[in-house]
């Protein structure tokens, strides 16, 4: 099969299109013809190496895949060939104690497609069959690739972790990114009031038309400020955190006094500070949030499949120039999700 291959972790240059061995499969597993692969910051990360993070070298990148079923190995009973499916990118034990408890992203073995196991940017990939779910017929394959992650993390994110009320007040960070498009559209159905930020007015306008009722631009507007002219000096609810240190200051600022923020991840850096005399005086919430459970990916496709909540999809690229999609996406031009396409 071809595959998108790196044998060393750098820039892009290290992304090769090359001939890979086609995935063996075991017990449990299903092979999948891949037709979409949408990329997320994780993709990055991988590929420049993450300090104390010992990935298997070569390695194939991409979480997120929509596919058809090509072989099905032992033990499989639920999933058949030529089956559309759309793969969870969470891959747990399937038997300890947190996932019998349906917390599977708590698992210890917690790890996604693409990440420490080979991913979806090859026309083949490797799963465990509980990864395989129903296909959104509604949607096309770059459409259903660009869903999962960003979906669920945000799911998991305003739902499970921040309780997330309806009418309750959101700042978004980073509304052009795949879990800040995938947030405010979570935040609007549940009827919340959404403050969106973003570098670029194209894409403050369209956080508007995913439904945004207010937008900041964090390069010509003190995100803090005006939150608090927004809000009457309130601030907000709930803070949807993922960008780190460059907004972790406005962000902690913007809570209401009870409110809640809740991060997935430090794009921007990781060494963030907290005033302890703040945190306890206003009796603020800080919650981390990793990925999400399988359950919540049932209901995000759910609400995928009833039209309530849509992908959206920045540009697209053939598997062979996987590299320039790399690059696309560290520019931060884009609004939504970068997909790469395989035949």
């Amino acid at each position: 099969m071809k595959a998108i291959i790196f044998d060393h972790h750098g820039g892009p240059e290290v992304l090769r299109y090359a001939d890979a061995p086609e995935p063996e499969l075991r017990s449990g597993e299903v092979l999948v013809r891949v037709h979409a692969c949408a990329l997320n910051h994780l993709d990055l990360w991988v590929r420049e190496g993450i300090p104390g993070v010992p990935f298997p070298l070569p390695h194939i990148p991409g979480s997120d895949i929509a596919g058809v079923v090509a072989k099905i190995g032992p033990n499989v009973t639920t999933i058949k060939p030529s089956q559309k499916v759309l793969l969870a990118p969470g891959v747990s034990c399937g038997k300890c104690p947190a996932c019998l408890a349906g917390n599977d992203n708590q698992c210890p073995q917690f790890t996604n497609l693409g990440y420490l196991i080979d991913g979806g940017c090859a026309q083949l990939v490797r799963c465990p069959e509980v990864n395989c779910f129903p296909y959104p017929e509604n949607l096309s394959f770059e459409q259903a690739a660009a869903v999962p992650l960003v979906f669920q993390t945000a799911w998991h994110m305003l739902l499970t972790r921040a309780q997330l009320k309806p009418a309750e007040e959101v700042l978004i960070l980073g509304a052009g990114s795949g879990v800040g498009s995938a947030a405010i559209q979570i935040a609007k159905m549940f009827g919340c009031r959404v403050i969106a930020t973003a570098g670029r007015e194209v894409k403050l306008a369209k956080a508007k038309e995913l439904g945004a009722d207010e937008v900041i631009n964090h390069k010509t507007q003190k995100i803090k400020d005006e939150v608090r002219r927004l809000t009457g000096k309130r601030g907000v609810d709930v803070v949807f955190e993922h960008v780190g240190t460059a907004t972790w200051a406005d962000s902690v600022a913007s809570l209401a006094r009870g409110g809640r923020l809740v991060t997935c991840g430090a794009t921007t850096g990781y060494d963030a500070k907290i005033d302890l005399r703040f945190l306890f005086t206003r009796q603020l919430s800080f919650l981390g949030s990793y990925m999400g459970t399988k359950s919540e990916f049932a209901t995000v496709l759910q609400l995928v499949a009833a039209g309530r909540l849509k992908p959206v999809i920045d540009r697209t690229f053939p598997l062979a120039e996987c590299r320039l999609a790399h690059e696309h996406l560290e520019s931060g031009e884009q609004f939504g999700k970068v997909i790469v396409l395989v035949d």
